[in-house]
């Protein structure tokens, strides 16, 4: 570089890095763990006498090989031989040459290893066998295609499915990479731990799949009954028979009847078979189930629903579908996303070696360097020093590192994309060759081509090349300069013009470092993407052997058609259809197998392969763990510093001058009270004060003598140096006593510190292993010990120089905790800082200004009409109230009820019925019911308005309207709230009798729509919902950036390639345009679900139409917006397999790659990065994302303590033999699983539907009579074993009985009755029974949980949902309720009504055709009769209304909220995820813990009184046992923390285990900022009022025992008053107790012939000086312990009187005595703590 500048280089500071460093980063990389290999062992023994076998070409030659063998399988079909007739020749001796390579290589590793013997043979290694099998597969294939040359075998018969496993070969090709940097141990524990959950899981979807399809053969049967002709007779069943549309039809008149001249029949009695009738219903169980899961893929469910609601009461059908979609489709198939994203995540930190760092951002070839800026500061900074310079002039070379030049490239590369998203098709007259856009592509090619030849002039080729970034635009210069060329131009090289958009990244840091976050790391998904492409090619291959040979299915006669159908699947867009049509090609027989196959292939592709691509996005956003902490601080700090500043709104009156309000006095001063004299006002003199002390220090002689300023003046530290200043120096006495105060007040305040800290005890290591409460307890003891008492002596004193090191090394671990320590306090005492300034800005606005805190300006402060509507806006139900003599809060039965109705205040209760009432009467509103022309729907108008009316100004005058602290408009829901309230009220006072469409008065009535979103604001759930979405909006914006620019790119794309070539006539005959006139006849679409063959000389039903070349009906890409509408509908994945199909019939099979890679990265990339951008902002608003493993471990222990119940099982009988034996049978394993076997048995005589008329019935129910009496026969045996009482204690039992009594009932009906109710009856008893299994089995109970507890936490996201569902309802009733019938707007779905319409939109919320409904109601002129004058007379629809309706609609709905649920579960599910080795707490401590206080709650109430708690925990044992001859002092913290929770009350069982896990855990890493604070306060709060009571009962204990010498010796006393006088000269100052009341009524007993007088008697207590002041003991009392405390001695033995002084005192000293002994102690304690804490603590 020419200008010079100062630097230092890293790599010099690695030249002085000492040996030892050094020596440690070698050992570290020596120590690293070890490669494990799950791949073929091929490093064979060099002494084989075959060498080629070990050669490196050689295994890469065999990998090659893999994959040409796959490619051979998938040219090998009939149709494509039939296409290509040389490829059969080319496909055998293809195989033949593998064959022969194959065999070779099977042949020398048998040779080299041996066959069977030997511990390395052949037969013995897993890739060795699989390799064989390979080669017999190929073998077979080969003989079998010389027979299919040699015409002996048929080129379509079923041998070819001999050639399904040849695609697993694939697997050859990529099995060296199964080898990782772990132990193989801690790889299969995963692989097992993985594998487990996800059979757990699998086994979990398998239960709710039984119980729905029990359900549906119950509730449905079958759907066999269509409307066809009156004439139809059996036998002759046509097309041209049934009614069109095809529809359901119920013959007993609960669902849709038959029009006139159609009649409802059975078409199975009509003599149509299984395979034309389809194979979806609910006639059986299997087929029931198979029916469940295709409604469950959320495909095609609803048209099921249609066909329900047809045949059978409508309520059943919308119950059924609707729990089916919540449960099985939002919940239990969301589960899958959780549990690979928790196995990702313990993969991920456990591969994070292998997989790198995600924070490097740096290049590993780069030197960083320390660079001097302008500024003067240092900055780090990147440099390559081996980096070779180009020849250009250093002028050239720093315009390349320019700003401005950067600026420019990326604004012209803007223009571009603009230039080039505005190309349009301009209609077949153009004939232009060389257009504008053509010439502008040309300049534009040009620029960047300068540009690139700039950059390799400037930096030389291997600078440029050397940069990621410069290979992407070199690139991309070789690719647009080609595309130039006339003959290329609109081709394929038209993706490198459209890809110049990413380069725009650059222009935003924040999306730059986005992209690099999701994308940075491309090791992780780039795998992933190998790994799915692999997947679907051999997917493909496999599918294609199995289906090609089938007759009448075309969906796999190529391997392209068989990969397009395959990645259908995987997309789940009509994966149904593939399957229906496969099904019906390959008849009764294999549709069982087929059906498996495509269930268990999606079931794979879909749950776990896209759940992957989540995970991968999620852990890409996950912080590193040393950063979350760092961010926990950061973020309080923000807070706290977000508090300290009053809002703008307020902060305006501090820019009016100050107006403080002045009372005129009329009586004399002395008739009033001395009043409270203003902070404001004396505000003033401080600040005179401390600018006398300002000018003070400008007077020293060190200050500057310049200003007053104190900001200017240095800072001087010492004060004795200040204080001889001021001594010296002659100013006002006023500051220099206020400094003496200062000073003064500071060494006090250090003294005060220094003490407390000095009060600390410590305590050595323990000598044998505790239990985690001991070590816990042991961990928190040497912290405070280092901490406070690491500049005490009595840490060094009497010990060794070892000691003294341990204890240094000890102090310097400590020392970044205490750095922790600081920070905590810091920012704790930040935020009561800010909280008390922003209190004192408030209290100054209040004084000064007199309109500050005044509603409306007119309303005073403390006014009684204020205070009244205060009163009735902030009153609530409050029945929790404390007692007031303990202060505990009493929980009563119904707390959750009280809970509930405490939520929100009266007021906002009765608002939130007010707003619910409204919104069922909009309900009733529709086209044909306006609420204009209805007065009865006007009332609830009236009344919302009113009530809304009489809330306001309530709230206004309570909490005024915007200048007030808290007021009522001061947030977005405060505005929305007016907001809706003006609409209401404007239309109230208009209701227009004519409202055009699209006109404002239709708008107005679009807004009353909001009215349902003010339950968001009137409940606070509500409101956090709200706040969780909005604080995510950074990330979800930047994600629809990258998902715009990914549909701009392939629009643009598109546009240039098939603007105005998907035009097409609508007669499929003919070809050109000018042949596309006149009419022709089109077949209708009957039915989607009946398979009916055309008779010969029949024609499908059909009409007239006129021949139209135009476009398709949904899409074309003649223009960039139309491109892009289209492709957001593709990125939903709604409709592509349509364009697909489009695109390849009208341009080219080749452009069929266009749809595929575009839907591949929208469905694998895009939608997966909104689900994890919404997984992670939720925890990140949760506060989760920043946790740490230990921290999140911490939480999800507490939300599993929350779950957890005491057991509710009564001890084993030890009274009666007989009552044992039965009490151990009904607790034995096999038993539990008998029974459990018996209720799955039941259950499966459901499989078919319980008729009346069918003689099945009733066996099957007499089946069933027996199952229950077995039952009965269960709960019996259980009523004995556990008594009636014991039996009752657990809700399970409870259930059991109900069941069961239930059945009993059931039976007796049955045979008194025998009708379809009774029937009815006997089904729901077996299906409430079959929820029982759940109890028996672990994991299913426990993901049971799961789900239960996300549907409890989602509660309010799903009240969201339906709030917005109901929003878009009433303003879809406006805008579409009139649409004429199109596609799929029909007699189901359409907006006639608020409920048809909330119907409507619960289907686009799965994504059923929601796109196709966007178009029906975009309909227009002259497509349908528009109406100007009435909105409701009109069948047309909105188009720009529609696109913002349905687009808005589905993003929120289906991209955001939806997701909200996946995040929940995610978050529950490490409840049933974490293992015994990852919890803090274990499931078997905890299921010890339920023994013992089963064992101590014998009234099974869940509360134990406080003394029972030290019982317990005398008990508990293990991990969780309180050792009392080590953890005394544990044991006294753990009882005072129970009794002082509810002041002595009793305590619950969540109450004692909430105690035990904080004292498990290590708090300064498990808690968060917050919760660390409180706790270190309680457990500081505890450990002082311990030590009190301990020193308390100390000291009880000490005077009773002098009690009871001073009784033995009661002869003396009077002879030793005397001597006291003259000792006491030698005593410290004497210290008077008073003896309990307790202990005197003892002495009493003890000593009857003591006078009653003496019942107040009082003991001085002096301790005698130390041995070294010459003072003698007796020989008796040096045998006796003695305990020290200061320099004082209290004695054990006999009283002396060298040893202690007893005296009594008059009955009237008593009042003193107790004063005067607090008064000592506290001295002698705070004194002398540094010899006694050792003492105190053994105590």
């Amino acid at each position: 570089m020419n200008a010079p500048m100062r630097s230092l280089t890293i790599h010099s500071l690695y030249s002085t890095a000492s040996p030892s460093m050094l020596k440690r980063k070698q050992s570290s990389r020596v120590e690293a763990p070890p490669m494990t290999d799950f791949g073929p062992d091929e490093t064979l023994t060099d002494s084989a006498d075959i060498l080629w076998i070990n050669k490196a070409w050689v295994h890469s030659l065999l990998r090659a090989c893999a994959i040409i063998s796959v490619i051979s399988v998938c040219m090998n079909t009939p149709k494509t031989f039939e296409h290509y007739p040389p490829l059969q020749y080319v496909t055998f001796t293809l195989d033949t040459l593998l064959m022969f390579l194959y065999t070779a290589e099977m042949i020398a590793k048998m040779h080299i290893r041996g066959i069977v013997k030997g511990d390395n043979s052949y037969m013995k290694d897993r890739w060795c066998m699989f390799d064989g099998f390979m080669v017999i597969f190929l073998w077979v294939s080969l003989v079998l295609q010389v027979f299919e040359i040699a015409k002996v075998v048929d080129q379509m018969s079923p041998w070819r499915m001999l050639r399904i496993p040849r695609a697993l070969i694939m697997i050859r090709a990529f099995r060296i990479y199964f080898r990782f940097e772990l132990p193989r141990s801690r790889i299969n524990n995963i692989l097992k731990r993985s594998g487990e959950q996800i059979w757990s899981v699998s086994i979990f979807l398998l239960f709710f799949l039984l119980l729905y399809g029990i359900l549906g053969v119950q509730m449905f049967g079958t759907f066999n009954y269509h409307c066809v002709t009156n004439d139809t007779q059996n036998g002759t069943v046509s097309w041209n028979n049934l009614a069109i549309p095809d529809t359901h039809c119920s013959p007993d008149g609960e669902g849709y009847q038959c029009p006139m001249g159609f009649k409802c029949v059975d078409l199975k009695d009509l003599g149509l078979s299984r395979q034309e009738l389809g194979y979806s219903g609910f006639n059986e169980l299997g087929s029931s189930i198979f029916t469940v899961y295709e409604a469950a893929s959320q495909e095609g469910w609803v048209f099921l629903m249609y066909r329900a609601i047809d045949s059978f009461p409508r309520w059943r059908s919308y119950f059924y579908f609707i729990t089916l979609i919540f449960f099985l489709a939002w919940l239990v198939k969301n589960v899958f996303i959780a549990v690979i994203i928790e196995t990702f995540a313990e993969i991920r930190v456990q591969f994070q070696q292998m997989w790198g760092s995600r924070s490097s951002t740096t290049s590993t070839a780069t030197t960083q360097m320390f660079h001097e800026d302008s500024a003067g500061g240092w900055q780090l900074v990147a440099v390559d020093v081996n980096k070779p310079h180009g020849r250009a002039p250093a002028c050239l070379q720093q315009l390349i590192r320019s700003s401005v030049f950067h600026m420019f490239i990326l604004s012209m590369v803007a223009v571009d994309v603009i230039v080039a998203a505005s190309n349009y098709y301009k209609g077949e007259n153009y004939t232009r060759v060389y257009d504008e856009f053509y010439l502008a592509e040309v300049a534009f090619t040009v620029l960047f081509d300068l540009e690139a030849l700039l950059k390799i002039w400037c930096l030389g080729f291997g600078g440029y090349i050397s940069s990621s970034l410069h290979k992407f635009e070199s690139l991309l210069v070789v690719g647009t300069t080609l595309h130039i060329y006339p003959d290329l131009y609109h081709s394929q090289f038209t993706y490198f013009q459209v890809l110049r958009v990413v380069r725009l990244i650059k222009i935003s840091p924040a999306l730059e470092d986005f992209v690099y976050k999701i994308f940075g790391p491309g090791k992780k998904l780039g795998s992933l993407v190998v790994f799915t492409a692999s997947l679907l090619i051999v997917m493909s291959a496999i599918s294609l052997q199995m289906f090609c040979f089938v007759e009448e299915l075309d969906r796999f006669t190529t391997f392209p058609r068989a990969f397009m159908s395959m990645f259908q699947i995987l997309t789940q867009e009509g994966w149904i259809d593939v399957m229906d049509q496969t099904l019906v090609a390959v008849g009764d027989m294999w549709a069982p197998v087929v059906a498996i196959y495509f269930i268990l292939y999606h079931l794979f592709a879909t749950l776990i392969l896209l759940s992957l691509f989540v995970a991968v996005i999620l852990d890409n956003l996950e912080l590193d763990e040393d950063l979350k902490k760092l961010k926990q601080l950061k973020q309080s700090e923000a807070n706290a510093d977000t508090k300290e500043k009053l809002p703008l709104r307020l902060r305006i009156f501090e820019k009016f001058p100050n107006r403080p309000q002045m009372v005129k006095i009329s009586k004399l001063p002395s008739d009033f009270s001395v009043p409270r004299i203003r902070e404001s006002f004396m505000k003033q003199f401080i600040d005179r004060q401390q600018q006398d002390t300002s000018c003070l220090f400008r007077r020293l002689p060190s200050a500057s003598s310049s200003s007053c300023d104190h900001s200017k003046r240095p800072a001087i530290e010492d004060s004795r140096y200040i204080d001889q200043k001021l001594r010296r120096s002659t100013f006002s006495i006023r500051a220099r006593n206020l400094l003496e105060k200062e000073t003064t007040i500071n060494k006090i305040l250090r003294a005060c510190t220094r003490q407390r800290m000095l009060s600390g005890s410590f305590e050595g290591q323990p000598a044998k292993e505790r239990s985690i409460l001991g070590v816990q307890h042991h961990i928190r003891q040497e912290r405070r010990s280092l901490r406070h008492g690491s500049t005490s002596q009595r840490i060094t004193r009497g010990k060794s120089l070892e000691t003294l090191t341990q204890d240094h090394s000890s102090t310097v671990r400590y020392r970044n905790s205490q750095r922790e320590d600081s920070d905590i306090k810091m920012i704790q005492e930040k935020k009561e800082q800010a909280e008390m300034k922003r209190k004192v800005q408030e209290e100054e606005l209040r004084e000064n200004h007199p309109y500050f805190d005044k509603p409306l300006f007119i309303v005073g402060r403390e006014h009684r009409f204020r205070n009244f509507c205060r009163t009735i806006v902030r009153a609530r139900f409050n029945v929790m109230k404390p007692d007031p003599i303990t202060g505990a809060v009493k929980h009563t039965k119904y707390h959750q009820l009280y809970d509930l109705l405490g939520l929100v205040t009266y007021l906002d209760w009765v608002m939130i019925v007010v707003t619910i009432c409204s919104c069922i009467s909009m309900m009733f509103e529709s086209p044909f019911t306006r609420v204009m022309h209805v007065p009865t729907l006007q009332i609830g108008e009236y009344v919302f308005v009113i009530f809304m009316s009489i809330e306001l100004n309530l709230k206004i005058m309570a909490d005024g309207l915007f200048f007030t602290p808290p007021p009522s408009s001061g947030t977005f829901g405060g505005v929305m709230d007016i907001f809706i309230y003006l609409v209401s009220l404007i239309f109230l006072c208009w209701l227009p009798n004519n409202v055009p469409p699209e006109s404002g008065a239709q708008l107005l009535m679009m807004l009353r729509s909001l009215r349902p979103l003010r339950i968001f604001k009137l409940v606070p759930q509500m409101r956090k919902v709200v706040r969780e979405l909005l604080k995510g909006f950074k990330e979800i914006f930047l994600v629809s950036i990258l998902l715009l620019t990914l549909m701009l790119v392939f629009a643009s794309f598109g546009v240039q390639l098939f603007a105005g070539k998907l035009a097409k006539c609508n007669d499929p005959t003919i070809e050109r345009r000018e042949d596309c006139h006149g009419i022709f006849r089109i077949n209708v679409s009957v039915s989607k679900n009946l398979n009916l063959k055309l008779k010969e000389g029949e024609k499908k039903p059909g009409f007239w139409v006129p021949r139209v070349w135009a476009n398709p009906r949904n899409f074309n890409f003649d223009n960039v917006g139309n491109a892009m509408l289209a492709l957001f509908e593709v990125l939903s994945l709604k409709g592509w397999v349509e364009v697909r199909d489009v695109i390849i019939h009208r341009v080219g099979p080749i452009h069929g790659i266009y749809i595929h890679v575009f839907v591949f990265l929208g469905c694998m990339i895009g939608l997966t990065l909104f689900v994890g951008v919404v997984i992670a902002n939720f925890n990140e608003n949760k506060g989760t994302a920043l946790l740490t493993v230990d921290q999140r471990r911490w939480e999800d222990l507490k939300s599993r303590l929350k779950i957890a119940q005491p057991l509710h099982l009564p001890p084993r009988p030890e009274n009666g033999v007989f009552r044992a034996k039965m009490y151990d049978i009904t607790q034995h394993p096999f038993f539990k699983r008998g029974i459990a076997v018996l209720v799955l048995a039941q259950s499966l005589l459901l499989s078919v539907k319980w008729d009346v008329d069918d003689p099945v019935t009733f066996p099957l129910a007499t089946m069933s009579v027996v199952f229950t009496l077995i039952f009965v026969l269960e709960v019996t045996m259980k009523l004995i074993a556990m008594s009636p009482a014991g039996y009752w204690q657990s809700r399970r039992n409870r259930y059991d009985l109900l069941v069961t009594s239930l059945g009993v009932v059931w039976i007796v009906l049955h045979f008194s009755l025998r009708n379809e109710y009774t029937y009815m009856m006997g089904a729901c008893v077996i299906v409430l029974r079959f929820f029982t299994i759940c109890g028996k089995h672990v994991t299913l109970k426990m993901l049971l949980l799961t789900v239960v507890v996300s549907m409890y936490k989602s509660f309010f996201i799903i009240v969201g949902m339906f709030l917005l569902l109901l929003c878009y309802a009433f303003a879809g009733v406006v805008l579409f309720g009139t649409v004429k019938y199109g596609e799929n707007i029909n007699r189901h779905a359409n907006f006639s009504t608020a409920g048809k319409a909330i119907t409507v939109l619960f289907r686009i919320v799965t994504g059923e055709d929601w796109n196709k409904i966007m178009h029906d109601c975009m309909v227009t002129a002259p497509f349908c009769t528009p109406d100007k004058q009435r909105y409701w007379e009109t069948d047309c629809g909105n188009y720009a209304g529609a696109l913002i309706y349905f687009c808005s609609f589905y993003v929120i709905i289906a991209y955001i909220m939806l997701n909200l649920l996946v995040a929940i579960i995610v978050e529950n599910f490490s409840l049933f995820y974490s293992t015994e080795e990852d919890q803090l707490l274990s499931y078997n401590d905890l299921r010890h813990f339920q023994i013992i206080w089963n064992m101590v709650d014998d009234k099974r109430e869940g509360l134990i009184t406080t003394s029972r708690v030290k019982f317990l925990l005398r008990l508990l044992r293990g991990r969780l046992e309180v050792d009392l001859d080590k953890d005394k002092l544990l044991f006294k913290h753990m009882c005072y923390e129970m009794e002082r929770l509810h002041n002595g009350g009793d305590v619950t069982f969540h109450d004692v285990l909430s105690m035990l896990s904080y004292r498990s855990v290590d708090i300064r890493k498990s808690l968060q900022v917050e919760e660390l604070l409180a706790r270190e306060q309680l457990e500081y709060t505890i450990e002082e009022e311990v030590a009190k009571q301990t020193i308390r009962m100390w000291l009880k204990k000490c005077l009773k025992r002098m009690r009871t010498k001073q009784q033995q010796s009661c002869s003396i006393i009077d002879s030793l008053r005397d001597g006291q006088q003259h000792l006491r000269p030698f005593f410290p100052p004497s210290i008077e107790t008073t003896l309990p009341s307790e202990e005197v009524n003892t002495n009493n007993q003890d000593n009857p012939s003591q006078p009653e007088q003496n019942s107040g008697l009082q003991q001085l207590l002096s301790p005698t000086l130390s041995d070294r002041n010459g003072f003698c003991h007796d020989s008796s009392e040096l045998s006796r312990p003695q305990r020290k405390l200061g320099q004082w001695r209290l004695s054990a033995g006999r009283s002396s009187m060298r040893s202690m002084t007893l005296k009594m005192n008059p009955v009237s000293d008593q009042a003193s005595s107790g004063s005067e002994v607090k008064k000592w102690w506290t001295r002698q304690l705070t004194v002398e703590s540094d010899e006694s804490g050792d003492d105190l603590t053994d105590i």
